[in-house]
């Protein structure tokens, strides 16, 4: 056997002018990192070289995925890249798996430099689907934007790589594994990791195991349904919700993950987890949640396919806050929601007293108010809920904040979003997807919406469809300035705010990863007790039109209806 050191290559490399981050990190088809030479090398050599050398040197590195297609093959050259850059350990999660939550819980515990997550999110995977990597600081939370500039600003002007060819690592063996390089005094060490045990171990301090365990497997249980939907949730709902809580086997579904997720969509929602909604439309599951390709995002649903918005989730969450013991021991600092998402948070907020944060979609902008100790509960209209106990959306941290709320107050899901619409009123939302649009095509809408309304006569002006009357209050392209370090984020989305508190918000999303997507969303506050129970599609329906109206969406797009409501 060859005991020699391991050699350390510099390859010469050209540069790619696509190689920005969104806000989610690079997310590209699998075959262009695939076909084109160098293009992963290139990427994962701009993100290490965005650490100064001095920080880098036998610094840890994370790396987890969500078990998508080339998974392993990104991982095999991230180990090699990260022992040529100088970095003393990697750790791994089993099998390349780790859930995005978990990668940030391991970041903070070990204290690590950061973390490389290989995950699409929500998107398809397979041989024809996406691929992504996300670099995440050390705080666990997703690169900001300066440090996301300054990976793409290497990514335009690299001229080599460092490389270790020969390294080899073995995902499967649970333990450490080490390696002599050249020219490196400290042998590398990579070390394969339970992908589950730390994140389980910090989720037991957050709840009342043993109160959510007397609800799931006692005398009077409920039924539940999860879905993992053969992403990266699978082993954690097993080992917490089966083997720990006590659920039946049968109560978690689509628990192995596949490289392309059952050719399915991964994608918590109505349209995508079908087969979920099917399964609780039937009646005999009283609570039910499915879970994206990596874990952070999440469904929740009542018994007969009562859906949960996102939007009220997190606000029904934040008005039962007490109901989870963490928050009995650290207080509550703020809340904070994207700006896209309803006003349902600001409800209640005002009524509590406890200070809100509206931010630009992108959980790096909660993860600074957390660090400044601002900030305790959050969440997203995208199926994304969290709080200060990493600086990621957590899917299963919701999943048991809700399962503590109905513990702790001994009602159905569907009862107690009623109660508190009854009580603090209801903010109608809904959002419309144009996926897949020409880029120009969206950009020249976007561009042309925003002139109309920065007219100064489009301020003030009213506008009727179907019997119901808007009058302009606001107009603006959504500007945030963060109290934490000054910095400004501009071109947010476009907003139109009516003088009854109803907003229209047009944004071109940065996370697909062909073409662009328009997100269109409605939001409309109720508080007449005989309305708050109406169908939201149907009372949102006039400000949709008016939205579509003034915008020329679909004409100016050539699309006759969005991809996918929510």
């Amino acid at each position: 056997m060859d005991d020699s050191p391991l050699q350390v290559l510099s390859v010469p490399t050209a540069p790619y002018p696509d190689q920005r981050p969104g806000t989610s990190g690079l997310r590209k088809k699998v075959y262009v990192f695939q076909s084109n030479r160098d293009y992963l090398q290139n990427f994962i050599q701009s993100v290490l070289s965005s650490i100064d050398l001095r920080d880098r040197q036998g610094s840890t590195l994370i790396v987890g995925g969500d078990g998508r297609y080339f998974n392993r093959v990104a991982i095999e050259v991230i180990v090699q890249m990260a022992a040529a850059n100088g970095v003393g350990r990697v750790i791994i999660g089993q099998n390349g798996i780790m859930s995005t939550p978990a990668v940030s819980c391991v970041i903070r515990k070990m204290k690590a430099i950061g973390g490389i997550l290989l995950t699409a999110s929500h998107n398809p995977g397979g041989p024809n689907g996406d691929f992504g990597i996300k670099f995440n600081i050390s705080n666990g939370g997703p690169a900001p934007e300066a440090i996301t500039n300054k990976i793409f600003q290497l990514s335009r002007t690299i001229e080599e790589y460092a490389i270790c060819p020969e390294l080899r690592v073995d995902l499967a063996t649970l333990g450490k594994q080490t390696f002599d390089l050249e020219n490196k005094f400290k042998p590398f060490t990579v070390e394969i990791v339970d992908p589950v045990e730390s994140y389980a171990n910090m989720l037991r301090n957050i709840f009342d195991f043993a109160a959510l365990k007397e609800m799931l497997s006692g005398h009077n249980h409920i039924k539940i349904r999860l879905d993992a939907m053969h992403g990266v949730m699978g082993p954690y709902l097993k080992r917490m919700l089966c083997e720990e809580l006590g659920c039946p086997a049968n109560s978690v579904i689509n628990c192995v993950p596949l490289e392309d997720f059952g050719g399915q969509h991964p994608d918590p929602n109505l349209t995508y987890a079908a087969e979920l909604v099917a399964s609780m439309r039937s009646g005999q599951y009283d609570f039910g949640a499915a879970f994206d390709g990596d874990g952070d995002r999440n469904m929740i649903l009542g018994k007969h396919g009562f859906f949960v918005n996102p939007s009220d989730s997190v606000a029904v969450i934040a008005a039962n806050i007490f109901c989870i013991p963490y928050f009995q021991h650290t207080g509550v600092r703020g809340f904070a929601r994207s700006m896209p998402t309803s006003g349902a948070l600001d409800n209640v907020a005002k009524a509590t007293k406890i200070q809100l944060y509206e931010t630009p979609t992108g959980w790096k902008f909660f993860g600074n108010l957390m660090d400044a100790g601002k900030l305790s509960l959050c969440g997203e209209e995208s199926f994304g809920t969290g709080s200060d106990h990493i600086r990621e959306k957590d899917g299963l941290w919701a999943v048991l904040a809700w399962l503590s709320i109905l513990a702790t107050r001994q009602q159905s899901v569907e009862e107690i979003v009623t109660e508190h619409w009854q009580t603090y009123g209801r903010n109608f939302f809904t959002r419309y997807d144009y996926e897949e649009v020409d880029i120009l095509l969206a950009v020249e809408m976007m561009e042309d919406l925003e002139a109309m309304m920065s007219d100064k006569a489009f301020t003030g002006q009213s506008f009727s469809m179907d019997e119901k009357t808007y009058k302009v209050e606001r107009a603006d392209n959504f500007e945030y300035n963060d109290p934490v370090d000054g910095s400004i984020s501009r071109h947010q989305g476009l907003r139109i705010i009516f003088s009854d508190g109803s907003r229209v918000i047009f944004r071109l999303s940065g996370t697909g990863s062909s073409g662009a997507t328009i997100r269109l969303y409605v939001d409309s506050y109720e508080n007449d007790a005989r309305k708050i129970f109406q169908d939201s599609q149907v009372m949102l329906a006039p400000l949709v039109n008016l939205a579509l109206k003034l915008s020329m969406l679909q004409e100016r797009t050539g699309r006759s209806g969005p991809t996918v409501i929510t």
